[in-house]
């Protein structure tokens, strides 16, 4: 067997055709194949950029992923190189491409990038929160409970998160995100970004949960502020106090421990101990 292939990971433009690099353009020109999430889009932008290819396209997306992965992996073994481009940003970041990349890694494959634009840090630098350290979170799951779980296990988190989210689930989202982190938490939503109808709407979860129930379109990133630090160690008793005015004045136990441990930053399992404790006073 001769030399291998080489397999690259190509950044394609957010948004503006214009963004695109001129490594990207030679790129899409000298590859053998490109193996593209939607093939129409790479059509597009193709033509945007005048860009022309005689590279063999293939589709690479999510359905998928796991089969197309082991034939572009025999054909970088046989010297041929791959060039893996999504819709928009990089590949493996909420795209196709983690599962090729591992398996060239394996195969002793050459495996480069070629570093473009990124909804991810773009949403992040622009939506005025802090970005010295940030999390990517990706999409939240769509059923509610599971939903609901995954921002619970968030609520302490100290960094900047940055979401992924559909239009038609922003409202649910971001009211699931005001339940579990707070209503007043800071955060941005970013739409359209670096398009004509760009738009940052920043303010508290609640806030821009109600903003949204009016309907928004495009692609969104999300930016939520992280959990501010605690002053000081928390007064459980104090704690426990609240949950028992709030069980008086109706509310379910279970759930008045978990909304006073999310609204105080304290592990829901000392509270629930510190109430447990005084019962048995």
């Amino acid at each position: 067997m001769g030399t291998s292939g080489t397999l690259t990971l190509a950044a394609a433009p957010i948004g503006r055709a214009e963004d695109a690099s001129e490594r990207l353009r030679g790129a899409l020109g000298a590859a053998d194949i490109i193996a593209a999430e939607d093939t129409r889009r790479l059509r597009r932008l193709t033509a945007d950029l005048g860009v022309t290819t005689d590279a063999r396209v293939v589709s690479y997306y999510d359905a998928n992923e796991r089969a197309r992965a082991a034939e572009l992996v025999e054909e970088l073994r046989e010297g041929r190189d791959v060039l893996v481009i999504t819709d928009a940003g990089l590949p493996g970041v909420s795209d196709p491409g983690y599962r090729l990349v591992t398996a060239a890694i394996e195969a002793e494959v050459p495996v480069t990038v070629l570093p473009g634009p990124s909804a991810v840090t773009t949403a992040l630098v622009i939506s005025g929160l802090p970005s010295d350290r940030f999390c990517f979170e990706g999409f939240l799951p769509r059923k509610a409970g599971e939903r609901a779980s995954r921002l619970a296990a968030l609520a302490g988190e100290p960094r900047t998160m940055v979401f992924f989210e559909a239009p038609h689930r922003l409202t649910a989202a971001l009211e699931a995100m005001a339940g579990a982190l707070g209503a007043d938490r800071p955060a941005a939503v970013c739409r359209e970004l670096t398009k004509t109808y760009e738009e940052v709407r920043r303010g508290p979860l609640g806030e821009l949960a109600a903003w949204s129930s009016g309907g928004v379109r495009g692609e969104i990133t999300i930016v939520v502020g992280g959990a501010p630090e605690r002053s000081g160690p928390a007064d459980l008793d104090a704690l426990a106090d609240e949950v028992e005015r709030r069980v008086t004045d109706g509310a379910a136990r279970k759930d008045a421990i978990g909304e006073v441990a999310r609204e105080h930053r304290v592990p829901k399992r000392e509270l629930y101990d510190a109430v447990i404790a005084r019962k048995t006073r």
